[in-house]
């Protein structure tokens, strides 16, 4: 919602459903991770205030005069890669999406993996979710297979530095003015990790348009440049398994054919990296 406040501009207010005892506190972890990055120059609007009605959790950010990309051309994925490059050793909060993209691909439980990770209930529910994915259907239980075997080996991941946005890609959180990207937002999800991981949320979103196939080709190089081929291959079954899991839990059932679709033809192409 937009609000006018006194003396000053305009303002975005956004409240969520309180949906468990930390959500405030995951609230007010975000609000760091913009502080931390505003001062290092990152597009993203400041924060004036957290908050928590016995319902809701709401924060309320500065008013961006821009407009939501309609669509991520070749242009803005290269304003945009450049954007991810200020996220590089700016991990500020203990929020670790590094590991948990690795649960996720791999299936496996912190403990198992001997890992102390403090996992925040959506994260935990997210994950079960997509664990039991491959009982939607026989093509979605074939790629789910296929990217559980193609990570099965891969070891946990080392700590890593970076700032991760966690939602990057999506257009609505790119705003645009005159064809620049003025800020990126619903940073709410932000933590630490590899920058990677936003890079392959970038090289999903891709596939959308023929014309970004070249601007893929350079997402990939940059990914395995960072975490390598393993850990190429875990950031984007941890994708795939996410993009999956949001239509299938949401009753968008004519988009997961097309899904199944897209995430062989990157687990292809990350495997003709190898």
């Amino acid at each position: 919602m937009r609000v006018e406040l006194a003396g000053r501009a305009h303002a975005v207010l956004k409240a969520v459903p309180r949906a468990y005892p930390s959500h405030l506190d995951e609230t007010l972890r975000a609000q760091r991770v913009v502080e931390h990055m505003r001062r290092r120059g990152y597009p993203t609007p400041a924060w004036l205030g957290v908050g928590a009605t016995a319902t809701h959790v709401w924060h309320l950010m500065d008013y961006v005069d821009a407009a939501p990309a309609s669509e991520l051309t070749p242009s803005l994925m290269d304003q945009l890669m450049e954007i991810v490059e200020l996220q590089a050793g700016q991990g500020s909060e203990p929020y670790d999406h590094w590991s948990y993209a690795w649960r996720v691909a791999t299936g496996q439980e912190s403990a198992v993996a001997g890992l102390d990770v403090n996992e925040t209930p959506e994260q935990s529910h997210l994950r079960q979710s997509m664990a039991g994915l491959s009982g939607y259907s026989s093509s979605v239980s074939m790629l789910v297979e296929r990217l559980w075997v193609a990570c099965a080996d891969v070891p946990p991941p080392r700590g890593a530095p970076d700032m991760v946005h966690a939602d990057l890609a999506t257009a609505g959180n790119v705003l645009v003015r005159d064809g620049a990207v003025v800020a990126v937002v619903d940073i709410g999800n932000a933590g630490s990790g590899t920058r990677a991981i936003d890079l392959t949320t970038l090289a999903w979103y891709t596939f959308q348009d023929p014309l970004l196939d070249g601007v893929r080709k350079r997402l990939w190089t940059k990914i395995l440049y960072q975490v390598g081929w393993e850990g190429a291959t875990v950031l984007a079954a941890s994708q795939i398994l996410h993009m999956l899991e949001i239509p299938i839990r949401h009753g968008g059932h004519d988009v997961v054919p097309g899904v199944v679709e897209r995430g062989h033809r990157a687990l292809d192409e990350v495997n003709a990296l190898r």
